[in-house]
Order: structure tokens, then sequence, then C-alpha cells
């Protein structure tokens, strides 16, 4: 995909693009986070990991995770798994929070930079024994690196960008970590500029949890580079103005000021489910609400949303769990029959359940043009129910309901960790994990999570299919 033509080199077209991402680390080199930032990415750890300790109980996550601590066996040890080498870790670490569709994002990203930096970080920050502030500040850099990415190398259509850009946050975070200068970060990120690759989107729309394993190649991308930046492998200065150029939709837009902490604009998520199925759902669960959780009277159901959400999220009747969470007719329809948008709701019995298909197969989504030409993001809800219509409007703008505090986030990772770590011992990491003092050795909170499941008949080392030898 090559961009419009002006007379300008591919180095000069960008240069502002990609002189916004060195920027990014060259305004945080040498310095700590702020109080703000600081306390913002520790929930973004805490919801990822939480996402993450969720989904590797699933069979082939767990598969996965006993897989390679057989091959590549190390110290990194998720509660109840054996011990796994830092590249093992990384990938688990980056697949299994994906799983349910539950962990962060970033709307201007139009992804998820954070899901991908935390696998790379978290079992390089405890191999080296680093401080929490060092973890959390190279987090910080990562994320806003890979944001601004995000932004600016739009994947083309029919691509997914879980397997692209994510990659060079991570390459940036890493090379902080590693106590990399600015010119070595961006090399860093040169070297895994010029080993991008294409994920398609086509597994979502059949169904194909192969699109969980994208992040697990852009973390590991990532880590990759930052080592050979590390051991003085170099890349072409202008890797990235050249990947713009030729090889992805490239946004001209200006990208945000190196100042700008884009961190602080990751949404946690209250659903699990893409973030685009958040306002029709969150517009369903209230109406549920209006009609005392009675469905069966409901003969009509039309959303209307902004045109982006029914691109990536147009899957109408869903086979599988993963097209479910890309399903904004699927949402809706979850949310009027149960309640809830959670795991649960993409197994038996709730994933099968006749209700909710036969309201599914009720729902007619339409475009919003004004939202879309104002590129904001909403919905408008309208069912029709025993001759009487209701309709809810979620957006533009922040809702309250869509944002998900300290105190949401810690029952979140409680709810997502119950299988491995029990409800008192996740409420006491969580809160020294946010209040601990920054000096604090990361290792020393990590180790407050326990060896052990207090809940062996759900830990990945007792699935059906994964052997315990």
């Amino acid at each position: 995909m090559r961009a419009a033509s002006t007379g300008l080199q591919p180095a000069q077209r960008w240069a502002a693009h990609a002189a916004a991402l060195c920027g990014a680390i060259a305004q945080r080199e040498h310095k700590s986070s702020s109080k703000q930032v600081s306390a913002h990415a520790r929930l973004v750890f805490l919801d990822t990991l939480g996402c993450a300790l969720a989904g590797r109980i699933a069979p082939e996550v767990a598969a996965l995770e006993r897989q390679s601590a057989a091959l590549e066996p190390g110290e990194v040890h998720l509660p109840g798994g054996r011990g796994l080498g830092i590249h093992a870790a990384c990938q688990i670490l980056a697949v299994a929070p994906t799983w349910h569709e539950a962990c962060e994002g970033h709307a201007f990203a139009h992804g998820r930079p954070g899901v991908p930096a935390i696998a790379a970080l978290l079992p390089v920050a405890l191999h080296r024994d680093a401080s929490l502030g060092e973890f959390i500040d190279a987090l910080a850099i990562g994320y806003e690196v890979g944001a601004r990415a995000g932004g600016w190398l739009r994947v083309a259509p029919g691509l997914h960008v879980d397997g692209n850009w994510p990659a060079l946050g991570v390459a940036a975070g890493v090379a902080r970590l590693l106590g990399l200068s600015v010119a070595a970060s961006m090399n860093a990120v040169a070297i895994a500029a010029c080993q991008l690759p294409s994920s398609l989107y086509l597994p979502i729309r059949t169904g194909r949890n192969v699109r969980n394993l994208y992040l697990a190649h852009s973390a590991t991308l990532g880590l990759d580079s930052a080592l050979a930046a590390q051991a003085g492998i170099d890349a072409p200065p202008d890797a990235l103005a050249w990947y713009a150029e030729h090889c992805c939709a490239a946004a001209p837009d200006e990208l945000p000021k190196a100042s700008a902490d884009l961190i602080l604009d990751a949404y946690l998520k209250p659903f699990a489910a893409v973030r685009h199925v958040h306002y029709g759902a969150l517009a369903a669960r209230r109406i549920r609400a209006r009609l005392d959780a009675r469905t069966t009277g409901i003969r009509k159901i039309v959303l209307t949303v902004y045109e982006e959400a029914t691109v990536y999220c147009g899957n109408p009747r869903p086979a599988t769990p993963l097209a479910a969470q890309f399903s904004l007719t699927f949402g809706v329809a979850a949310m009027l029959r149960f309640g809830e948008l959670d795991a649960a709701s993409y197994q038996a019995p709730r994933f099968d359940d006749a209700e909710l298909r036969r309201l599914e197969a009720l729902v007619e989504v339409r475009i919003d043009p004004g939202l879309t030409a104002r590129r904001e993001r909403g919905a408008t809800l309208q069912v029709v129910a025993a001759g009487q219509s209701h309709e809810e409007k979620v957006g533009p703008g922040p809702d309250p309901d869509l944002l998900v505090d300290a105190e949401d986030a810690v029952a979140k990772f409680v709810h997502n960790a119950l299988s491995c770590v029990s409800s008192e011992t996740s409420r006491a990491f969580c809160t020294a994990f946010l209040d601990a003092p920054t000096a604090t050795p990361l290792r020393a909170l990590w180790q407050l999570l326990p060896a052990t499941s207090p809940n062996p008949s759900v830990s990945p080392n007792s699935l059906p299919g994964v052997s315990n030898a």
C-alpha cells in the first residue's frame, strides 16, 4: 500500500511521525513515571495479568504452557504451573490474556499496546531482579511507542493489528529495561520494523483461535529486537518510514506530542468482548433492567453504531467463542438474555442457549453516519418488547459504566484469578502491587502469588489432554 505521492522521499514524508516515536522515548529517558502514569500502568498490569490467569486454564493454552515448560524450562512460575524460560513465559503471557477478549486496549492505537509489552517485560524484569519502578517505567515507554505506532501504521483491510505494530512498543519497552540509550532504543524499534509480519483477520470471521497467537509473535519479536540492538546489530534508520510508505495504510495525521501520556487513555474492559461491542452491550444491559430481565416478549432489536464497529465486529450468528467475541449481535443478545458478558458467555450452556440465539437473530445493525463522520464511538439500541419501544444511547464520549477504576480492577482480577489464586491472596497481591514503593523488587511482589493452585481441578496441570509428566 503506497501513500499518495507528494514528491518527497519516504524518510522525509514520514519524518515527523518517526520523530514522534523517538521523542516519546527521549522525553522519558532517565525519568521516573509520574504518580498518575504509575498508578494507571499498575492497573493495566493487574488487569492484563488477571486476564492471563483466566485464559491460561483453557485446554489449548494449558497444553501450550506445559509443552513450553518441557521445551524451555526456566525460573518464571505462573501460579500452579511449571517454571518457564523467558521466551516461553513471554509467549504464554501474550496468548492467555486475549483468550476471552477481556484485556486492555487503546482507542487511538486501535489495538492493545500493553498486553505484548507486559508479556515481554515481566519475565525479563523478574530475571534481572528489576524494581517495580523500573518495570513500570519500561512499560510506560513501551506503551507510548506502541500506541503512537498503532495510530500511525494502520493495517490494510483484511489484516489484524495484533501481529503487527505492537512489536515496536515492545522493542522500546524492553530496550528501556535493558538500559539502552535513545538511539539504541530506536535501533531496536527499527530492527522490529524490518520484520513486521502481516496477520490475517480471517481467523476471526471463521472463528479460529489462531488469532490469539498474534500478540505472542509481536511480544517475542519486540523482545528479540531489543536484545539484538543491545548486541550491536543495526537496522536502516528509515525502516519505519519505509514500512509506512510501502507496507501499510499509514495515517498522515499528526501524532500526539511526545509529552502526552497516552497510557492514561488505556481502557480496561468491564465486559469480555472487543471494545466495539461494549457500547451496544451496555445499552442492552440498561434496557434489560427496564424489562425486569424478561426477554420473551422482544420482537425487534436495532443497533445503530459507528462504521468501524461493523467492519471489525460484523459477525452475525457466530459458531465459535472467538467469533462471538467480535460480534455486535451476539454481545447485545447475550447481555439482554443474561445481563452479563464474561467468559461464561462463551461456554455451554450459555453459548448455545436457545433464547440467546433467538434474540441474536433479531438484531439488525445500522451505521450511524454522524458518529462515523466525527470519528466518535457510541451506540443507540432500540428494543421493541410487548408492543413498547425502549431506546438507550451510549456515548459519544466516556460513559462511567465503561470505565474501570482501581476497586473494579481488583474485583475483576480476583474473579479472573480464582482458578489458581484464592480471593484473599489475590486481594493481598493487588493491594501490595498498587501501594508498593517504586524501589520494591518486582520479584518480591511476584512471590506473593502462590506456586500451587488452591483449586487443582482446574489448574493448567490438570486439564484434559495435558500431561502431568
